[in-house]
């Protein structure tokens, strides 16, 4: 038996709460399935680019974040390309858009994952 997972958009609505609380701008660019709809965040650093991150579950069952951009930001147009490449594999998926300096992910580690 597989263990409980946390519904998408719950997930999505908690990771916008640990923004505000960080002082992090962040929205909700696009929503997806309410119970299992893929989760991404897209961290702008309000210069250098984006950074794309995809919500992925581990072999252990665990969830960690992966880049779907590589380790440099990109241009934005790359970054919705990315998205956009996802969203037609997967038409259900969440996107939180985030507004970092510094391209912090505020969901790393968060309690809730």
């Amino acid at each position: 038996m597989s263990a409980p997972r946390l519904k998408s958009k719950l997930l999505v609505q908690a990771g916008l709460r640990q923004c505000m609380a960080l002082g992090i701008m962040a929205t909700v660019a696009r929503s997806g399935d309410d119970d299992a709809g893929a989760v991404y965040l897209k961290i702008n650093r309000l210069g250098p680019g984006f950074t794309i991150l995809a919500l992925a579950r581990e072999l252990d069952g665990s969830l960690a974040w992966r880049s779907r951009t590589g380790e440099a930001p990109v241009p934005e147009e790359e970054a919705d390309a990315v998205l956009e490449r996802e969203r037609r594999i997967d038409p259900d998926i969440w996107v939180l858009e985030i507004e970092d300096r510094e391209g912090r992910n505020p969901l790393e580690g968060a309690l809730f994952l």
